[in-house]
């Protein structure tokens, strides 16, 4: 019998709070800016112009469980793609977007997915 993988931490719609390279009017330009992780290794995100589906791995950072995943998706309508990383600090996830040949940020998140479930 095949064994089943345990539930990611991850796993959920995120909340993006903060990012170091653009101001909260941006990431909610569109939509309120989010990371979400699927639990097949899979996600989406949205912030300011900026859409990406991602492809995820569970790694560890520094001992700890994190999550790395590059993405494909666009900018203001031009392709774009890049990678990314993410960590549990408590109730918040921190990490750090990269374009390729471009920009990155770091980024905080917060759990919503509780909240939307869970009334």
């Amino acid at each position: 019998m095949a064994k089943s993988k345990p539930k990611s931490p991850f796993a959920g719609r995120w909340r993006i709070i903060s990012m170091s390279a653009w101001d909260n009017d941006y990431i909610d330009e569109e939509e309120e800016g989010f990371f979400e992780f699927d639990a097949k290794g899979g996600g989406e995100f949205h912030f300011g112009y900026v859409h990406g589906q991602m492809d995820c791995r569970l790694t560890k950072r520094d001992g700890e469980l994190a999550v790395e995943w590059t993405w494909d998706g666009n900018d203001e309508m031009d392709p774009a793609l890049g990678r990314g990383w993410a960590v549990l600090k408590g109730e918040e996830l921190h990490g750090m977007i990269f374009f390729h040949g471009g920009d990155d940020s770091e980024f905080v998140a917060k759990n919503v997915t509780k909240r939307s479930q869970g009334k």
